[in-house]
């Protein structure tokens, strides 16, 4: 049985002694624009520094650390954590944020904002909220705001979340491949990710890959990386280990070390 998927968290073995993670998934009125709710509370006597693998998507971040609109990011987000806090996170759907701001996507992309510098007084009261009130009611206040702000899922934003989605599931390695699962040419599918995305989609390809090494590196034991380049679309596995690198930090090998994982068939 496949365990359950680690959604980016990097070494996820060990995470879940250093803080506390929820899901919470949105209601069905919401269920096209956002992905899920995550919360995160920590007492740490000891900084911890947690890694995670950045989605093509937007999160909207309320607690006590890094709040704000966060548009897709190429680098893995990196959070430094001391002391007590908390965090409630909306993870939007590939195209769901679209709806909610006057601008492309791809206008978000490695930044971050002010809740009320993109939504105003609404922002401001909606943070105010969630701080006041108790932790099982946090999410109840994010989704009213989502709500008062009535979002529409456009055939646009429908198109990005199912190629998206398809580039998660599915061993596409091609862009052009992707953009004809979905019926577009590949300017246009390159069009679609730019306006409701924020990120292109050769690089949700290679993402989504090195997401999926990332996990099995994480949780497996003997891994014939060789193998593992191949079966994940990779021209050889040179090319396997620098997309990994570049991402985690670390090559396969020294990340699966790192992890606990021992006894991986080759080195890389």
């Amino acid at each position: 049985m496949r365990p359950e998927p680690s959604h980016g968290i990097l070494d996820p073995l060990h995470a879940p002694a250093r803080f506390a993670l929820e899901r919470h998934a949105p209601a069905a009125d919401l269920a096209e624009i956002v992905d899920h709710y995550w919360t995160v509370r920590w007492n740490l006597d000891e900084p911890h520094q947690q890694e995670t693998l950045p989605f093509p998507c937007v999160h909207i971040v309320i607690g006590t650390h890094r709040p704000g609109v966060h548009g897709p990011a190429a680098a893995r987000f990196v959070a430094r954590l001391h002391g007590q806090g908390w965090v409630v996170g909306s993870k939007f759907r590939p195209g769901g944020f679209r709806p909610l701001v006057d601008a492309p996507i791809a206008e978000l992309a490695d930044r971050e904002f002010a809740i009320a510098a993109v939504f105003g007084e609404r922002g401001d009261a909606v943070e105010r909220a969630v701080h006041a009130d108790a932790a099982e009611n946090r999410i109840a206040h994010v989704e009213a705001f989502l709500r008062s702000l009535a979002p529409v899922a456009t055939a646009e934003v429908l198109a990005a979340n199912r190629a998206v989605d398809l580039a998660r599931r599915e061993p596409i390695v091609r862009v052009a491949e992707l953009a004809g699962r979905i019926g577009l040419g590949v300017r246009g599918l390159e069009r679609l990710f730019r306006d409701c995305v924020g990120v292109s989609p050769k690089w949700v390809i290679r993402r989504f890959r090195v997401h999926e090494a990332a996990e099995r590196a994480a949780r497996t034991c003997a891994i014939d990386w060789a193998r593992l380049a191949h079966d994940l679309g990779y021209y050889d596995q040179a090319h396997f280990i620098r997309d990994f690198k570049a991402q985690i930090g670390r090559t396969p090998a020294e990340y699966a070390a790192a992890c606990g994982i021992a006894g991986a068939k080759r080195r890389a």
